[in-house]
């Protein structure tokens, strides 16, 4: 197999499969789960007591033409799901395709514009031990974000 040297690079510097989601607890998942598809996310390695510190954001939705006007959201959930015999977590977008809107008025003329549009986030604990997997209907993408919390808290006045 060849590799380019900034895929070298990567696997060098985060640690991260270059080729596709490469897990050991993968064959634990399913590959597809009634009419929807499995998106892997392959979170690089931390120290255990490192990781409390990280938040994983899941984003799932679709490239929609839109009037670049309103705002949308799609009224899907993502609910996390056991995963029955292993102890694992799963996430299952469930609810409507809809795509809900605000009802500003659009100016004559505006040209449509293709968006991503989501369904609510969900915010989940970083955990690099085991892949994340996300099963959503067809034509749907998972995005993610990683937060990281500061080291420092505040403290809250009594009121």
């Amino acid at each position: 197999m060849k590799h380019t040297p900034l895929v070298l690079v990567m696997m060098l510097a985060f640690g991260l499969p270059a080729f596709g989601a490469d897990h050991p607890e993968l064959k634990a998942f399913p590959v597809s789960l009634k009419d929807l598809e499995r998106f892997v996310i392959v979170l690089p390695h931390k120290e255990r007591g490192e990781e409390r510190n990280f938040k994983v954001e899941l984003i799932v939705g679709k490239t929609m033409l839109t009037d670049g006007v309103n705002r949308m959201q799609l009224g899907n959930t993502i609910q996390p799901r056991p995963l029955k015999g292993w102890g694992y977590t799963y996430y299952e977008v469930t609810g409507p395709s809809v795509a809900m809107s605000t009802l500003i008025g659009v100016p004559p003329g505006t040209q449509k514009v293709k968006q991503f549009v989501s369904a609510t986030p969900l915010l989940i604990r970083y955990n690099s031990r085991l892949p994340v997997v996300v099963y959503a209907p067809k034509g749907y993408e998972v995005r993610y974000r990683v937060w990281k919390a500061p080291k420092v808290t505040e403290k809250a006045e009594k009121g």
